[in-house]
C-alpha cells in the first residue's frame, strides 16, 4: 500500500472512531450520506477476463538457468506446477510431471517488453493511420482521459511473433506527442478476441507523458500550446494543481467533510491517480536537462517516476536518477534521427547499470520487440568493450527483472524462484546469440509455442491461408 493511501486510510479510520463516541451518532447519521463510492481513479471498470490455457506440470531437466535476479545455475531442473514455479535445484523428482531435456539449452523467465506499440501500431499499417493513428488521441496536448487498451486490436500479428520470441507480458503505452498521453495497459501475447482476455490479471495501470521536442514540435506547428519547453512544464504543473484540489475534494467526500463528491473528470481521475501512486508515470524524454526537470516537478507534486523512456543521456545523471528512484528504459544504439538524440552513445545502459542505476532494454516496434534478448546483447557488448564486466546473468535482468520492478509486478513475474508464474522461457542455446531460437514459451504454466510444432500459436485471421 503507498503512503499516501496509507495516511488517507488512518484518517477515515480518525473519522470513524470519532463518530462512534458517545453523543457523536446522532449528529454522524444526520450527515452521513447513505453510500459512499470507491475513489474513481483506484477502480477499474474493465477488469482482466483472462483466463489461462491448458496446461500440465512439466519438468524441464539439465538446462542453464539464468534466473532474472543475478544467478546462473547450470545443470538446474526447473518444476513447474499448477501455473507457478515450484522448485529450483538439482535432481528433482518429476512427480507425474512431463519431462523436457534440455541439456544444453538455455531457460529464462518469460521476456517483459516495457515499452511496446502493439495492438495500436497494428500490422498492416495504412496510409490512413498517418492522419488518424491509434496509438495516441492528438486533439489536445492533455489526453490523459484516453486509455489505450480502447483502442488495442488483439488481431495485431505482432503478438504472436512476440510470444515465438519469448516475450511473455508486454506493457502497451500510448504514443509520445502529447505531453499527457494516457493509461497504458499490460497484457500478455496469448490468443484472444477482445483485449480484456489478454489484460494481466491485478496489474496496475500507467501514465505516458512525454517532453522534449514531440509536444511542442506538433502543437507548435499548429499554432498552440505549448510551443516550448517551458510551455510544456507549465502546462504539466498547471494539469497537476488542478489535480491535487480534486483529489482534495473526493478525500473531503469520503472523510464526510463535504456532503457530495465532486463532478467526475476523466483527466482529473488519471492524474489523481498519479498523486495517489495507484497509478504508475512512464515519460518519454532524451535530453538529461528535460529529465531533471521533470524530476523537479514530480518532487513538487509528490510523485514519482517510474522510468524514462528512450534516455539517450541517462549516462550523464545517473545519481539524481538513482535519488529519485527513477529506471531508465533505452535503446542499444538508436541514435541521430531528431537533435534530441545528438548525445546519445551506445555505451548508454552499460553505464547506468555500472552506476548502480536501474536500466532495462525497450521495443518501441514491433520489429524490436521480436529481439529484446539481442538489444540487451548489443548493449551489453559495448560495454564490455568499454571495460565492463556484464555477463549474462546480469545483462539477463535489463528484459525480465528490471522491467517487472517497473510495472509493480515483481513478486510476480521477471525471475524463475518458486511461487514466481510459471513464465518461462527454453532458449536452442545462449539467448544472446543472433543464432539462438525460442524452443518453447511457456505463459502460467501452458506452453503457448513450441518450435517443433509451430502451429502451438494461433495465428491471427490476417495471416490464415499465407505461407
Amino acid at each position: 500500500m503507498n503512503t499516501n493511501r496509507r495516511g488517507f486510510l488512518t484518517v477515515l479510520a480518525l473519522v470513524v472512531t470519532a463518530a462512534a463516541a458517545p453523543g457523536a451518532a446522532l449528529s454522524a447519521a444526520a450527515t452521513e450520506p447513505a453510500t459512499r463510492i470507491a475513489l474513481p481513479f483506484a477502480v477499474d471498470p474493465y477488469p482482466s477476463t483472462y483466463q489461462h490455457l491448458p496446461r500440465s506440470d512439466t519438468l524441464i531437466r539439465g538446462a542453464i538457468v539464468l534466473d532474472g535476479a543475478g544467478q546462473r545455475i547450470d545443470n538446474a531442473d526447473v518444476l513447474l506446477r499448477d501455473g507457478k514455479i515450484t522448485a529450483v535445484g538439482h535432481g528433482l523428482s518429476a512427480a507425474n510431471a512431463t519431462v523436457i531435456d534440455a541439456r544444453g539449452r538455455w531457460v529464462t523467465p518469460g521476456i517483459i517488453d516495457v515499452h511496446s506499440h502493439d495492438g495500436v501500431f497494428s500490422i498492416p499499417y495504412t496510409s490512413g493511420d498517418l492522419e488518424s493513428s491509434d496509438v495516441a488521441e492528438l486533439s489536445d496536448p492533455n489526453a490523459a482521459d484516453t486509455w489505450v487498451e480502447h483502442a488495442v486490436n488483439p488481431q495485431d500479428p505482432a503478438f504472436p511473433v512476440a510470444l515465438r520470441s519469448g516475450v511473455t507480458t508486454l506493457q502497451i503505452l500510448p504514443g509520445s506527442t502529447p505531453l499527457f498521453s494516457g493509461r497504458s495497459v499490460i497484457v500478455k501475447p496469448v490468443p484472444a478476441a477482445d483485449v480484456r482476455a489478454m489484460k494481466f490479471p491485478g496489474a496496475s495501470q500507467g501514465l505516458k507523458m512525454a517532453c522534449g521536442e514531440n509536444p511542442k514540435s506538433y502543437f507548435g506547428e499548429k499554432g498552440r500550446a505549448p510551443n516550448s519547453r517551458q510551455g510544456e512544464i507549465a502546462l504539466v504543473r498547471e494539469a497537476f494543481l488542478k489535480a491535487k484540489e480534486y483529489l482534495q475534494g473526493w478525500r473531503d467526500y469520503e472523510s464526510g467533510a463535504r456532503a457530495a463528491p465532486p463532478d467526475r473528470d476523466l483527466k482529473l481521475d488519471t492524474l489523481a491517480g498519479v498523486l495517489t501512486g495507484d497509478i504508475a508515470v512512464h515519460m518519454h524524454c532524451y535530453r538529461s536537462g528535460d529529465m531533471t526537470t521533470m524530476l523537479g516537478v514530480a518532487a513538487e507534486f509528490g510523485f514519482t517516476i517510474r522510468a524514462f523512456r528512450h534516455a539517450t543521456e541517462a549516462y550523464k545523471i545517473v545519481p539524481q536518477l538513482k535519488s529519485a528512484g527513477t529506471c531508465v528504459a533505452v535503446w542499444s544504439d538508436w541514435w541521430g534521427f531528431k537533435m534530441e538524440l545528438e548525445d546519445a552513445i551506445r555505451e548508454n545502459a552499460a553505464i547506468v547499470d555500472a552506476a548502480g542505476g536501474c536500466v532495462m532494454m525497450h521495443s518501441d516496434s514491433a520489429i524490436v520487440g521480436q529481439r529484446l534478448a539481442i538489444e540487451a546483447a548489443k548493449a551489453a557488448a559495448v560495454g564490455r568493450r568499454a571495460g565492463l564486466n556484464l555477463p549474462p546473468e546480469r545483462i539477463i535482468r535489463w528484459v525480465t527483472s528490471t522491467p517487472a520492478k517497473a510495472l509493480g509486478l515483481e513478486d510476480r513475474i521477471g525471475t524463475i524462484a518458486p511461487g514466481r508464474n510459471a513464465d518461462v522461457v527454453i532458449w536452442s542455446g545462449n539467448p544472446f546469440s543472433i543464432y539462438t531460437r525460442a524452443d518453447q514459451v511457456f505463459i502460467d504454466g501452458a506452453m503457448l509455442y513450441d518450435r517443433s510444432n509451430p502451429r502451438t500459436v494461433q495465428e491471427p485471421d490476417l495471416l490464415l491461408g499465407r505461407p
